[in-house]
């Protein structure tokens, strides 16, 4: 697989906010217009409004997913697009965060001024995805235009069973609240919106924040992201994604690679895997275990040829996920910068404590190996809006890990840590290491453990983050002191949007010892 090698990687700490203009809303600093939590704010009787009441963030359906037959020669230009549909959603919900003023006096604000647009933008950009697939001879599905159109979005939580993965389904459930959410800005935007233009005015600080959203102007978490681990039934995880692949049968060993926790520092909001030669194509800022030359510009060989963060040097994959940040106004290296502090990505980066990476067996048999440049996604980064198809990683506390939520922050008792577990898909299509919408040649086991459709039982890569976090507080209906995944900005820091991302750099030897370790039922280092 041919990636550009062209090194353009400029420093995160010298991105120009200028490159965005539409972020920056006053000469002094970044203020986000935290609707998010307005819709939240309690009223004089102290009860709750409905987030439903207000449009908190734009739903578009997920294009990139409908993609699943790009030819190869196609790929480049094809996720260079993609990765110009998500920074127009950005773009358009960093105007939805900053004219809650003109929304709350015009009710077709919001349709005319931002999703009108935005439909515009995305229809020049979806037909030049077609345009790459039929230059090279592939099909272009024939209904992509129709996946033009974003609409307003409530706050509230999708339902397990809303999502079918690219947004249609419970934006059904949310159009007609789009109405009602517009003729509700005009009502209702006189208390809610007028106060919190006041805030843009006068009380804009250095850390980009306003008052009542922790000073640090990020939209989300609220208190209802969060949940007590007490609180959490055990074995009540209700997603059909992430199970463990490995049990007391079949091949029963496993192999951890011990990679560190990023001693190394590095951090970009580049995505390789799914905008490869395009800066910022996260939006949100990365943490980097193994391979040590993981950035958007780096081709195979890159890969292959870079030093790595793993005892075993045979193991140069990649291993990242988005950063867990504390939500306290620090002001990070990033904090002026895309994919950080300028798209909404706040405070302090929280380093794990432990990152352990392991690799079990199938509880139906043998695995073989998974093959070198091998890339897997698992979870959604955009599972917020959607929908919960792809929906993964799970949040618990050390001593309660019977205990699982994938929708909700855990609060942890005093003496108790954060954890974050991801099991990532382990049955393989025996032919490709990607596919064009980066799940297709990767599948999660049945329930009984077996491989569908003729897929090849692999290693399952299982990682599980270990942090000290210090428990937020919750008073009166607000919460104190978050700490949340970095996301993109319009899916409002929800923790159903964490996710994780490997590409297998081991070298042949190594991988034949992972899979004679499992197969033989031995666990090794």
């Amino acid at each position: 697989m041919g990636r550009n090698t062209r090194k353009r990687r400029t420093p995160l700490a010298t991105k120009a906010v200028a490159a965005s203009a539409a972020l920056a809303l006053g000469g002094g600093g970044l203020i986000w217009a935290n609707f998010y939590a307005s819709a939240h704010e309690e009223n004089s009787a102290n009860q709750t409004k409905s987030a439903g009441a207000q449009i908190a963030t734009i739903q578009c359906p997920d294009v990139g997913q409908k993609l699943t037959d790009v030819p190869d020669g196609a790929r480049q230009g094809v996720d260079k697009e993609l990765a110009n549909l998500d920074k127009q959603i950005t773009e358009a919900y960093t105007r939805l965060a900053s004219t809650r003023q003109a929304q709350a006096g015009d009710a077709g604000f919001v349709n005319n001024a931002i999703l009108g647009p935005l439909k515009s933008k995305r229809t020049a950009a979806i037909d030049r995805i077609g345009i790459n697939i039929r230059r090279v001879g592939g099909n272009a599905p024939g209904n992509l235009e129709q996946l033009a159109e974003c609409q307003g979005m409530g706050a509230e939580q999708p339902q397990t069973n809303d999502g079918n993965g690219d947004g249609q389904n419970n934006g059904d459930q949310n159009q007609g609240g789009q109405d009602q959410n517009q003729g509700g800005d005009q009502n209702q935007g006189g208390q809610d919106q007028g106060g919190q233009d006041q805030n843009q005015g006068g009380d804009q600080n250095q850390g980009g924040g306003q008052v009542g959203d922790n000073g640090n102007g990020a939209a989300g978490p609220v208190a209802a992201d969060f949940v007590n681990i007490n609180d959490v039934q055990p074995n009540s995880r209700n997603l059909p994604n992430g199970l463990a692949a490995n049990g007391d049968s079949g091949s029963t060993g496993s192999f951890t690679a011990e990679c560190g926790v990023n001693e190394n520092n590095l951090f970009n909001s580049d995505n390789l895997i799914v905008a490869p030669g395009v800066d910022n194509g996260a939006h949100h800022t990365h943490d980097y275990v193994g391979n040590q030359d993981n950035d958007a510009f780096s081709s195979d060989e890159d890969l292959a040829k870079a030093g790595t963060s793993c005892q075993n040097q045979g193991d140069k994959s990649t291993y990242y996920w988005p950063v867990l940040r504390l939500q306290d106004g620090t002001q990070e290296f990033d904090a002026g910068d895309l994919g950080g502090g300028a798209e909404g990505n706040v405070g302090k980066i929280l380093k794990a404590s432990q990152a352990e990476i392991k690799f079990v067996g199938n509880k139906k048999g043998d695995v073989v190996a998974m093959p070198k440049f091998l890339r897997v996604i698992t979870g959604d980064a955009k599972a917020f809006t959607n929908g919960l198809k792809n929906a993964n990683t799970s949040f618990s506390c050390t001593g309660f890990e019977d205990r699982q939520v994938t929708e909700q922050y855990v609060i942890c008792p005093q003496g108790s840590q954060v954890v974050r577990t991801s099991n990532f898909q382990s049955c393989w299509d025996g032919q490709n290491i990607d596919s064009a919408n980066h799940r297709d040649h990767v599948a999660f086991v049945q329930q009984d453990g077996s491989c569908a459709n003729g897929f090849k039982a692999i290693p399952q890569l299982q990682i599980r983050l270990v942090y000290d976090v210090p428990a937020p507080t919750i008073e009166n209906g607000q919460v104190k002191a978050p700490y949340a995944v970095d996301g993109f900005p319009e899916q409002l820091h929800k923790p159903i949007t964490d996710h994780n991302d490997f590409i297998n750099v081991m070298d042949e030897n190594l991988m034949n010892k992972v899979v004679q370790c499992i197969n033989g039922g031995q666990d090794c280092k």
